[in-house]
């Protein structure tokens, strides 16, 4: 046997060229899109943005009746928890979760509103809140809410829609998009 190697090496044949770096294997990218969007509930998610909101509204209320201050960036907080339970309960990635929220999240905002001038109303009139609540009417909500606007509050019911859309969806992690590049 010779140690002498033969030159030029031999020809073999030519391999197709590994994919670059960081590109998407589609069939892997497929399936995850499928297993995601079947763990999508639209259902849940907006039972449980409504009593997100409606724990939103709540706290928002009894803090304005507390301190007799509406402070305007309760909305955030609303916004925020709306987001957060449509995303955790309903898994979603797809728009309609991200308008689901900013839905919510301004409802729970008016509601806050709606919710502590009644309080405060209560108080003032020396009703219980029972009865001020039965009484009320779309109409007179309406009124309500116009009677106690503020231009301040568009922008933090802007805040509040913003944060209840972006914080709705779920966000893809890394280590999920790793698995699916090559």
């Amino acid at each position: 046997m010779s140690n002498e190697t033969r030159w030029p090496p031999p020809l073999r044949q030519p391999s197709a060229p590994p994919p670059p770096s960081g590109t998407i294997n589609r069939a892997a990218a497929d399936a995850f899109a499928r297993r995601i969007r079947d763990e999508q509930s639209l259902r849940l998610g907006f039972l449980a943005g409504v009593v997100a909101a409606g724990i939103g509204a709540a706290l928002w209320a009894l803090i304005t009746a507390a301190t007799n201050y509406q402070i305007g960036f309760m909305a955030l907080g609303v916004g925020f928890l709306v987001g957060h339970a449509v995303r955790v309960f309903g898994k979603g990635v797809d728009t309609g979760f991200g308008v689901l929220g900013a839905v919510l999240a301004l409802a729970g905002c008016l509601a806050g509103n709606l919710l502590a001038a009644c309080i405060i109303a209560s108080r003032e009139m020396n009703v219980p809140l029972s009865a001020i609540l039965g009484g009320l009417t779309p109409a007179l909500a309406t009124r309500v809410l116009t009677a106690t606007f503020q231009v301040m509050d568009l922008l933090f019911y802007a805040l509040a829609v913003y944060e209840g859309y972006r914080f709705s969806f779920r966000r893809i992690t890394e280590a999920e998009t790793r698995r699916l590049t090559h």
